[in-house]
Protein backbone atom coordinates (compact mmCIF):
# COMPACT_ATOMS: atom_id res chain seq x y z
CA UNK A 1 0.00 0.00 0.00
CA UNK A 2 1.16 3.67 -0.43
CA UNK A 3 2.14 5.91 1.29
CA UNK A 4 0.12 8.53 3.20
CA UNK A 5 -1.36 11.04 2.11
CA UNK A 6 -0.34 14.81 3.10
CA UNK A 7 -3.57 16.88 3.45
CA UNK A 8 -4.04 20.01 4.82
CA UNK A 9 -7.66 21.92 4.72
CA UNK A 10 -7.97 25.61 5.51
CA UNK A 11 -10.99 27.71 5.89
CA UNK A 12 -10.62 30.74 3.59
CA UNK A 13 -13.59 33.28 3.84
CA UNK A 14 -16.35 31.32 3.11
CA UNK A 15 -14.73 28.33 1.51
CA UNK A 16 -12.19 25.66 2.05
CA UNK A 17 -9.40 25.37 0.93
CA UNK A 18 -7.68 21.59 0.54
CA UNK A 19 -4.61 20.56 -0.87
CA UNK A 20 -3.03 16.92 -0.86
CA UNK A 21 0.03 15.31 -1.87
CA UNK A 22 -0.80 11.95 -2.94
CA UNK A 23 2.45 9.01 -3.37
CA UNK A 24 2.09 6.77 -5.92
CA UNK A 25 4.73 6.40 -8.96
CA UNK A 26 2.17 7.09 -11.74
CA UNK A 27 3.84 4.98 -14.53
CA UNK A 28 1.94 5.98 -18.15
CA UNK A 29 2.84 2.15 -19.43
CA UNK A 30 5.30 3.56 -22.43
CA UNK A 31 8.50 3.15 -20.77
CA UNK A 32 11.02 0.68 -20.83
CA UNK A 33 13.54 -0.99 -18.07
CA UNK A 34 16.78 -1.71 -18.65
CA UNK A 35 16.14 -5.21 -20.66
CA UNK A 36 13.91 -3.18 -22.78
CA UNK A 37 10.80 -4.47 -21.54
CA UNK A 38 7.90 -2.35 -21.17
CA UNK A 39 6.62 -1.03 -17.83
CA UNK A 40 3.31 -1.87 -17.32
CA UNK A 41 0.70 0.95 -16.56
CA UNK A 42 0.04 1.91 -13.13
CA UNK A 43 -1.76 5.54 -12.42
CA UNK A 44 -4.29 6.33 -10.72
CA UNK A 45 -7.73 6.43 -11.93
CA UNK A 46 -10.49 7.93 -9.42
CA UNK A 47 -10.00 10.43 -6.46
CA UNK A 48 -12.97 11.14 -4.67
CA UNK A 49 -13.01 14.11 -1.49
CA UNK A 50 -16.29 14.24 1.31
CA UNK A 51 -16.95 16.85 3.16
CA UNK A 52 -19.51 15.01 6.25
CA UNK A 53 -20.34 12.16 4.18
CA UNK A 54 -20.74 14.61 1.16
CA UNK A 55 -18.70 14.60 -2.24
CA UNK A 56 -17.17 17.71 -2.98
CA UNK A 57 -14.99 16.16 -5.22
CA UNK A 58 -14.90 13.41 -8.47
CA UNK A 59 -12.18 13.15 -10.66
CA UNK A 60 -10.96 10.23 -13.07
CA UNK A 61 -7.76 10.13 -13.88
CA UNK A 62 -5.78 8.94 -16.50
CA UNK A 63 -1.85 8.03 -17.05
CA UNK A 64 -0.85 11.66 -18.30
CA UNK A 65 -0.52 12.71 -14.65
CA UNK A 66 2.88 13.18 -13.04
CA UNK A 67 4.57 10.54 -10.32
CA UNK A 68 2.80 12.02 -6.80
CA UNK A 69 0.69 14.11 -7.75
CA UNK A 70 -0.68 17.42 -5.89
CA UNK A 71 -4.20 18.30 -6.10
CA UNK A 72 -5.63 21.59 -4.62
CA UNK A 73 -9.60 22.55 -4.67
CA UNK A 74 -11.75 24.93 -2.86
CA UNK A 75 -15.36 23.57 -1.87
CA UNK A 76 -18.15 25.88 -0.08
CA UNK A 77 -18.47 25.39 3.61
CA UNK A 78 -16.52 23.50 5.97
CA UNK A 79 -15.66 24.59 9.40
CA UNK A 80 -12.75 24.12 12.05
CA UNK A 81 -12.44 20.78 13.60
CA UNK A 82 -14.50 18.84 10.86
CA UNK A 83 -12.87 16.58 8.76
CA UNK A 84 -12.08 15.92 4.83
CA UNK A 85 -11.63 12.60 3.38
CA UNK A 86 -9.48 11.76 0.27
CA UNK A 87 -10.18 8.32 -1.85
CA UNK A 88 -7.87 7.28 -4.43
CA UNK A 89 -8.17 3.87 -6.97
CA UNK A 90 -5.43 3.08 -9.59
CA UNK A 91 -5.73 0.90 -12.24
CA UNK A 92 -4.53 -2.06 -10.61
CA UNK A 93 -7.58 -1.66 -7.69
CA UNK A 94 -5.19 -0.63 -5.23
CA UNK A 95 -7.10 2.30 -2.89
CA UNK A 96 -5.85 4.31 -0.28
CA UNK A 97 -7.97 7.10 2.16
CA UNK A 98 -6.98 9.30 4.48
CA UNK A 99 -8.27 12.51 5.97
CA UNK A 100 -7.51 15.76 7.61
CA UNK A 101 -9.20 17.88 10.10
CA UNK A 102 -10.00 21.95 8.46
CA UNK A 103 -7.89 23.86 10.66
Amino acid sequence: MADPMRIRANVVGDSTEVKVLMNHEMETGQRKDAQGNAIPAWFIQNVTATYNGKTVLAAEWGPAVAKNPFLSFKFKGGAKGDKVQITWTDNRGDKRTDEAVIA
